[in-house]
């Protein structure tokens, strides 16, 4: 069978660039390296391991809860097909910070309204009869038991050792024991816990509820935590998934959830620099220049619109929506590169990569900036290339403006305000006259004959479109588009052929640190489809993140821009 296509010879060129991050607060930063300098030793007996597990574990509570990580779910409900197995049929998406020191409490971007608990994002209020809220919702998932997880609580039973990656776990069966509150609330399932200090990294099961009226569903959970920092093991992904629950009143829902945690240092990036750092290349070319010469109108009208570019750019980086430049950025550049040379266009452009799940992009100054999401489900380095085609016309054509941005105290928002304050959307004049230069751009470029497939990915795109809104309607910027000329190239879409791949599924091409942001490439080895229903383009699947220990970051030295 064919393998999943993947970006070609300019991805192979990318280098993985890493920088250092401080722990968040003192008291986390010394609780942390107190068990990084402890490794447990002399356990001999299951009951020691379990003590150390329980111990380690309410340390965890206590750390996990000084951080306000960014938090995206997004959910898809799904129905049979006679075909394809399961299908997506309508979708729910939710992005916040976390407030994990005031329990489980998050502050949504995506709608202004007060700071309240995570169930009240509910993706199944449409059913019939359904509660009013999910039971401590999707944010409860990152923790076992936050008040009673002790051996007078739960049963524990040992079932063995297993590897997760590189980390060598002991696994447990967790039970709540009778008559400690079983049905209100206590995690029922199988936890692993690292074997140097005992900490639980991936627990995997379910909250048991009463089962009473309005007490909601029971929701089966995996959920996951990285070694972020020495000793530090921080929640990053949580898959949930059902396939026939159903509530008192006979609703059922057959569903799959992705939550994603990161933005952990966010608290260190708002925090004031040392007075003597030196300032950033990209800032120190601000100022750059001869100092015996005056600005003319043209420059100072110029250093306003690249003032207002960084404005923007570093207040998204802070608020936790924006990666750092790195390697995954350079791959971008080099594909924007291959379109400008062959089209002896001569703009500097820079690429910045948006942490969202979201399918779109958008231009701010001669910055283009594509989401995570969006770059995960592209096939192939065509269809990469024509999407950044559209922001780079867009750049040249439309020059989209920046002058408002020039001000500070207009970037000046918080995370729960950015999505309001901030919108970079096109007008459908605009995005139609970017089109048309991008299918100019395209076809003389080294994509040019490639561009059936980007045109492929779109019709995937459209015939999800009515049941994926959620995923495809953008945010912050433009969703996706071509112009009609290149829409006409795409061959007919065959979801029944194993061989053609018109888009990946949801995760498929970079992983995010959660703790500085960055992303890069997965590193995976192609991977042969058995049938048609495993191309499940754009749809959630389980998380399964090769775990390996904190190790420093090797400094590299990045070129200036």
């Amino acid at each position: 069978m064919r393998a999943l296509n993947r970006f070609s010879v300019a991805i192979l060129l990318a280098s993985t660039f890493a920088s250092a991050a401080a722990a968040q607060t003192k008291a986390a930063e010394s609780t942390a390296s107190q068990a990084a300098n402890s490794s447990v030793s002399g356990v001999t007996t299951v009951d020691q391991a379990i003590d150390h597990i329980v111990a380690r574990e309410h340390e965890e509570v206590a750390l996990i809860r000084q951080y306000t990580p960014i938090v995206e779910t997004y959910v898809q409900d799904m129905k049979p097909d006679a075909e394809m197995g399961i299908v997506p049929a309508r979708d729910h998406y939710f992005l916040g910070q976390a407030e994990l020191s005031k329990g489980i409490t998050d502050d949504s971007m995506l709608e202004k309204k007060k700071k309240g608990k995570a169930q009240q994002f509910n993706p199944f209020a449409h059913l019939e009869g359904s509660p009013s809220r999910i039971p401590e919702g999707f944010l409860q998932m990152v923790y076992i038991d936050t008040n009673a997880f002790d051996r007078q609580h739960y049963e524990f039973r040992y079932i063995g050792r297993e590897f997760l990656g590189e980390v060598r776990c002991a696994v447990f069966d967790v039970t709540p024991l009778p008559g400690t509150g079983k049905g209100k609330g206590r995690f029922n399932g199988r936890i692993w816990a690292e074997d140097q200090q005992f900490t639980v990294v991936r627990l995997n099961g379910m909250f048991e509820s009463s089962g009473g009226e309005g007490s909601g569903f029971n929701l089966h959970f995996d959920s996951w935590r990285l070694n972020l920092q020495p000793g530090l093991w921080l929640p990053a992904f949580v898959y949930s998934q059902e396939s026939e629950l159903r509530n008192s009143a006979g609703s059922g829902i057959r569903f799959k959830a992705q939550t994603r945690l990161w933005g952990y240092n966010l608290a260190r990036v708002n925090q004031p620099v040392d007075f003597n750092e030196p300032t950033s290349a990209q800032s120190a070319t601000l100022d750059a220049g001869n100092s015996a010469l005056d600005y003319s109108p043209v420059e100072a009208e110029r250093k306003w619109q690249e003032r207002a570019e960084l404005n923007v750019l570093d207040r998204l980086q802070r608020v936790g929506l924006l990666a750092p430049p790195g390697a995954v950025e350079k791959i971008l550049e080099t594909v924007v590169n291959n379109l400008e040379v062959t089209n002896n266009v001569d703009v500097d452009v820079h690429c910045r990569v948006l942490l969202t799940s979201t399918l779109e992009s958008f231009s701010i100054g001669h910055t283009i900036v594509m989401s995570r999401g969006l770059i995960d489900v592209l096939p192939d380095e065509a269809s990469l290339a024509t999407a950044l085609a559209q922001e780079l016309a867009s750049i040249m054509i439309t020059k989209p403006s920046t002058d408002k941005w020039g001000f500070n105290d207009t970037t000046n928002v918080t995370p729960s305000e950015a999505l309001s304050r901030f919108s970079f959307k096109a007008e459908p004049a605009e995005v139609d006259m970017a089109n048309k230069k991008a299918a100019e751009l395209l076809k003389n470029s080294p994509y040019k004959d490639k561009l059936g497939n980007a045109a492929l990915f779109l019709k995937q795109l459209s015939a999800e479109s009515a049941a994926l809104p959620a995923l495809i309607d953008a945010r912050l910027g433009n969703g996706v588009a071509l112009s009609s000329a290149l829409a006409s190239l795409a061959p007919p879409l065959h979801p029944d052929k194993v061989d053609e791949i018109a888009a990946l599924p949801l995760g498929a091409r970079l992983k995010l640190n959660p703790w500085d942001d960055r992303v890069e490439l997965m590193k995976t080895k192609p991977v042969s489809l058995n049938s048609p229903r495993e191309k499940m383009p754009f749809e959630v699947t389980p998380f399964l993140p090769y775990l390996t220990r904190y190790r420093p970051p090797v400094a590299a030295e990045t070129a200036p821009r």
